[in-house]
């Protein structure tokens, strides 16, 4: 029932009118939007049927932060940031194109993903145990080679593909103006160049087995140094995996990969108490992180998907099925 003592809010009066003085039209929800944030509807360039300014131009403006001139805000030119030092004490790197690539990506990304965090200690004593013996068991040819030796980081592969599988609404990617459920776990997985670092992706990383996980990941590395990968091997994909734990990094937050909504930061494991009756012991345990994009993973939905890895990890058995 209206209340007869308060006006009827009606978009107009409150949005603005639906056609701007150019003639150009406006969703109801974008002049919402633009209204709310301050955005100034004349500097945006219309995506809509027959030119009109809809809802994801104007959150695409909120996201890259659009100047009244409609340009992205820039960061302090060369010239103002060598004129804060000395000549001579410095060496100017000119920007190849891979690290261009990168800035602009990892740019976007902070400017227009909503990101927030997950972390969790998984204990890995199980997991190492199982690796140590599956390795140990691994038929050798004639020379005495190993036909696999798995990494730990081909368990966090698996684990996270299957972790994907479990909570479905997380194995997804933002698309503008809806949401892509992905059906299988295409895992892309860092990998540190000279100069950049690049994504190749274990596709269906959910149905393959750990050795042809490991087998797989050895040839992506080894084309990815070799700047030899072809692009459906880096593109797309569910989720990403970044892993320091090799470079003795206990905990970090990585920058989720657009259109990615998750990427999964793994640490270094370490031995830690932990208090029992009585007492303590040590366990070798490992913290991850899962950054998540809040327009498609909510906080339950994330800790959801990081219990399940969690599980897979700490019941390793079930990655070797």
């Amino acid at each position: 029932m209206l209340d007869p003592f308060h006006e009827v809010r009606t978009p107009e009066r409150n949005y603005g009118p639906a056609r701007l003085a150019s003639g150009v039209a406006v969703s109801p929800l974008a002049r919402r939007l633009a209204a709310q944030a301050g955005i100034d509807l004349t500097s945006l360039s219309p995506s809509g049927a027959h030119g009109r300014i809809l809802a994801h131009d104007v959150e695409g403006a909120i996201g890259n932060r659009v100047m009244p001139t409609g340009k992205p805000a820039a960061g302090p030119s060369a010239q103002r940031v060598k004129a804060l030092y000395e000549p001579g004490t410095y060496d100017e790197v000119p920007l190849d194109m891979m690290r261009r690539t990168i800035a602009a990506r990892l740019t976007e990304a902070v400017q227009t993903i909503p990101h927030f965090q997950l972390s969790a200690d998984v204990a890995i004593e199980r997991l190492l145990a199982v690796r140590e013996e599956a390795n140990a068991s691994a038929r050798k040819d004639a020379e005495g080679n190993p036909a696999f030796k798995l990494s730990l980081n081909d368990f966090v592969i698996k684990a996270w593909a299957l972790a994907l599988q479990s909570v479905p609404a997380a194995n997804a990617v933002w698309a503008e103006d809806r949401i892509l459920r992905l059906h299988g776990s295409d895992i892309g997985v860092a990998v540190a160049l000279d100069g950049g670092l690049i994504t190749p992706l274990v596709r269906g990383a959910q149905k393959k087995s750990l050795a042809d996980i490991s087998a797989e990941m050895k040839d992506l590395a080894e084309r990815a140094l070799a700047r030899r990968l072809k692009p459906h091997e880096y593109q797309g994909g569910a989720s990403a995996i970044s892993n320091l734990g090799m470079y003795g990094i206990r905990e970090f937050n990585a920058i989720i990969n657009p259109p990615h909504a998750t990427i999964l930061a793994v640490g270094a494991g370490e031995r830690r108490p932990v208090e029992t009756s009585g007492g303590f012991r040590f366990v070798t345990k490992m913290t991850v992180t899962l950054s998540c994009d809040h327009r498609v993973v909510d906080g339950a939905l994330g800790a959801e998907a990081v219990g399940a890895f969690k599980h897979y990890i700490e019941h390793p058995v079930g990655l070797m099925v």
